[in-house]
């Protein structure tokens, strides 16, 4: 390497170099290049998709991008993007948790009931909070120290939460909370945008930064990947699965507290059918669903894309189920699309390689 040159970084190529020593920058088709490769992969599509929708939905309402209606957007769906985020650490570990809206919903129920009988909200919502931690570790237990696959572990989960929940406060609903606890998921604390959206955004760039830039992001691929091969090279698989699945539960109830906070009111049904929006946001983003591969980039540009198509499907006054049936065919699409491209390319790549022996 020439003296003063800047070594590569991982993934990158080395810079091309004269035979003086000294680096040739890159020529402007080779940058062109590079823009349509990004252009032609997973994320470059959804982009695509985001602003062929921002579009039609702009032509429908004119005030539809202004910075009100986008923080209204986001107000609106905050809790499940908030889990979308640690959704996307558990399926590309090779894992699933189907128990996060049930947890979200044992959450805001527990504080809820807690202060109808006379608990210090303070108290409750701290309490809200440790029940995500403990179904956290009640499902990390059984998945990462006895092996139970998550699918089953979080299922039981799933009805077993959300019994719980239907237990403590049966048919009622829950109201009347401080006007402190109101206003923390309600009012504006930056300009339009409330303390949640603000939260979001931080635990976004958190989760970026950890998963695409950490070792433990590392982890989190190799497990995702082979768990077998990451425990012969010295992961602490157990560790890593335990710390997600326990994750999954806190960030659940998180929203659940949030979610409480914002409704002003907590019913047994709270959160029901959430884990639908979460999983499909992260699948659609190009995560895989048997694990190892995706970014959180894609999950961004996806929940981006189901905020935006379910906002434009209310503005062409679809109804609720009609909405859910199309989340629901993005779920599928999600999982045949990239299966089927992996299929169409092996092919590919077959032919060329029996092409190649039949010429040599």
């Amino acid at each position: 390497m020439a003296p003063n040159q800047t070594p590569p970084q991982p993934g990158q190529s080395p810079a091309p170099v004269r035979s003086t020593g000294e680096a040739v920058e890159p020529q402007p088709q080779s940058r062109l290049a590079a823009i349509g490769s990004r252009l032609k992969s997973w994320e470059g599509l959804l982009l695509l998709v985001l602003i062929v929708i921002v579009i039609v939905n702009s032509l429908q309402a004119p005030a539809y991008l202004s910075i009100k209606n986008q923080s209204n957007l986001f107000g609106l769906f905050i809790e499940k993007i908030i889990i979308a985020l640690i959704m996307a650490f558990v399926i590309i570990n090779g894992e699933i948790d189907l128990s996060v809206a049930s947890v979200m919903g044992l959450a805001a129920v527990a504080l809820a009931r807690l202060f109808e009988v006379g608990v210090p909200m303070e108290i409750a919502v701290i309490i809200g909070l440790l029940m995500g931690v403990m179904a956290g570790a009640f499902n990390a237990f059984w998945i990462a120290v006895v092996g139970m696959p998550s699918l089953v572990v979080t299922l039981a989960g799933l009805i077993m939460y959300r019994g719980l929940a239907l237990v403590l406060v049966e048919d009622r609903s829950i109201t009347g909370f401080p006007a402190w606890f109101n206003r923390l998921g309600q009012d504006p604390v930056v300009g339009p945008f409330p303390m949640a959206l603000i939260l979001f955004v931080v635990m976004a760039v958190l989760a970026v930064i950890i998963l695409q830039f950490s070792g433990f992001g590392r982890y989190v691929y190799v497990i995702g990947n082979n768990r077998n091969v990451a425990r012969y090279s010295g992961v602490k698989v157990r560790k890593v699965k335990a710390t997600l699945f326990i994750a999954s539960g806190t960030i659940a109830a998180l929203a659940g507290v949030l979610f409480a906070s914002r409704l002003g009111a907590v019913r047994g049904s709270t959160a029901e059918g959430f884990e639908l929006d979460i999983i499909t946001m992260v699948l659609l983003g190009g995560v895989s669903i048997n694990g190892g591969s995706g970014t959180l980039y894609g999950v961004l540009l996806s929940i981006l894309i189901i905020l935006n198509l379910r906002n434009g499907m209310s503005l062409a006054n679809m109804t609720g189920h009609i909405q859910t049936g199309v989340v629901g065919i993005l779920l599928i699409l999600s999982v045949l699309i990239p299966n089927l491209a992996g299929t169409i390319r092996t092919r590919v790549n077959r032919q060329k390689m029996s092409h190649v022996r039949e010429t040599a």
